[in-house]
């Protein structure tokens, strides 16, 4: 089914975290279908050349940097280096995350600190990084992945849920700040997003049964939803919408 072209989002630099796989790896496609200039960092060299390789006809082809985004000032390089590449940036999805299984009695410090590390540190030092080029575009959009595993207090990964709530106060937190300078932040949150790694790993018949019961439409919730509400909140469709939560679950929150 043809979906909205956004002509708003031709030509424009645009910067993914973690965008090799999963729902990162459709932000990827749908941005560069769009004729956006995108960079996109991960660890994942593999998983980055499929994606890659299955963009071929895509013009212009999307760039892939490896960068380790708990690593703030090898992070901070990387971004300067994907900048040079395409422009300065007048879009961010800060979706870079990792939602590892894990129980309060089993964890210590160096677990919270990688756990903060890894799903909220990174979000922070990406909008500072490219709020100057969108101040001096004279505005941008900035997409921070929320959640909703803790707003309907899942259990098995605390640290994550902890980290993942605090985005939504990060987003609010800068948006007038931003605001003053025509950059929009909004939190994208995603419900249960049924990627390959989700039903490798935790889509059980248990599971099947809680999605039936708790969304409200039927049917598997994937990447592509959260890419297309992604490309609205990018595009300038959405100039008046900031300080947001864009909740896509199906209707389960």
């Amino acid at each position: 089914m043809p979906m909205t072209r956004y002509p708003s989002l031709e030509g424009r630099a645009v910067l993914i975290t973690g965008g090799a796989t999963g729902i990162g790896a459709a932000f990827v496609e749908h941005f560069a279908r769009q004729g956006a200039k995108v960079v996109f960092l991960d660890i994942d060299d593999g998983g980055a050349q499929v994606l890659l390789d299955s963009l071929h006809d895509v013009e212009p082809l999307p760039r892939y940097l490896r960068c380790d985004i708990t690593d703030i000032a090898a992070f901070q390089a990387t971004i300067v280096e994907a900048r040079e590449l395409v422009g300065p940036f007048s879009v961010l999805v800060n979706n870079a995350a990792n939602d590892a299984r894990h129980a309060l009695a089993d964890t210590g410090v160096a677990d919270f600190e990688r756990s903060v590390a890894v799903n909220l540190r990174h979000q922070y030092f990406a909008i500072q990084a490219v709020a100057p080029d969108m101040r001096a575009l004279g505005g941008g959009s900035i997409i921070c992945l929320g959640s909703t595993g803790w707003m309907i207090k899942n259990s098995g990964y605390p640290l994550y849920a902890m980290a993942k709530s605090a985005v939504h106060g990060l987003v609010n937190g800068l948006a007038r700040e931003l605001g003053h300078d025509r950059i929009r932040i909004n939190a994208l949150v995603p419900g249960w997003v049924i990627t390959e790694k989700q039903q490798r790993l935790w889509l059980d018949a248990e599971g099947e049964a809680q999605l039936r019961r708790s969304q409200c439409l039927p049917g598997y919730l994937r990447a592509d939803d959260l890419a297309r509400a992604a490309l609205f909140l990018a595009a300038d469709d959405s100039r008046m919408c900031t300080g947001q939560d864009f909740i896509v679950d199906g209707g389960w929150v």
